[in-house]
């Protein structure tokens, strides 16, 4: 029936409308407010812990250039501590492992890397801290328990440097003909470029020079 009342009658109504539900019209406009301060304040706190986190991290790596790790340790430590949840400690603690590695601390470098390894969400950073574990692995003198921990997950777009690990595995266990597999699939991967393949070649040739000198033996032996 609105449409017969009056323009002034309308008005009237409407008014009357308005101040019965003023109240919760100005309630829910001081609520979206906060509610958008709110975020605008967990916004720029994000900010500025990545951005504080961040340049710990660069403080680290400058420590580890200079050849001073006990000060890359203690930024290291104060970067966990400061800022758990960061992607930072993830890569703090790869350069940790590093550290560990080369202090022979191998225990040390295998926890770290598996914390990695359960703890981040970067899949680029996982699969580089499991090929890092599989070498220390190796280094354990564990190369079973490196090629399980190279078998676990799929290699993604690190598969020549996967499939090198693997050779340098095979190789170690004494068995030349699968490493000599393993080395060529890496060289001959859409990633080759991620490797090493001056030295990757060197492996094949003395693998390959190998090959005829073992059959003519194994040929003698036969023969007697």
């Amino acid at each position: 029936m609105d449409e017969y009342l009056s323009e002034a009658e309308q008005w009237e109504r409407f008014k009357a409308w308005l101040r019965s539900y003023t109240p919760w019209i100005i309630g829910g406009v001081v609520v979206a407010l906060a509610g958008l301060a709110g975020w605008n304040w967990w916004q720029d706190r994000q900010t500025r812990i990545g951005t504080d986190a961040s340049l710990r991290y660069e403080q680290m790596t400058d420590a580890l250039q200079k050849n001073d790790p006990t000060r890359a340790k203690a930024i290291a430590a104060g970067l966990q501590k400061d800022f758990p949840d960061s992607p930072y400690v993830d890569q703090a603690h790869l350069f940790e492992a590093r550290l560990a590695v080369e202090a022979n601390d191998l225990p040390k470098a295998d926890s770290l890397l598996r914390g990695i390894m359960d703890r981040t969400k970067d899949e680029q950073l996982a699969l580089v801290a499991r090929l890092r574990l599989a070498r220390v692995q190796l280094a354990q003198n564990k190369p079973d328990d490196a090629l399980a921990t190279l078998s676990a997950k799929p290699a993604g777009a690190f598969e020549a440097r996967f499939h090198e690990v693997r050779g340098d595995i095979y190789f170690a266990k004494g068995n030349k003909p699968e490493a000599l597999k393993e080395y060529l699939a890496a060289l001959a991967g859409s990633d080759a470029r991620s490797v090493d393949t001056q030295s990757l070649q060197l492996k094949i040739n003395d693998l390959k020079a190998e090959a005829p000198a073992a059959a003519a033996t194994a040929q003698a032996n036969g023969a007697k």
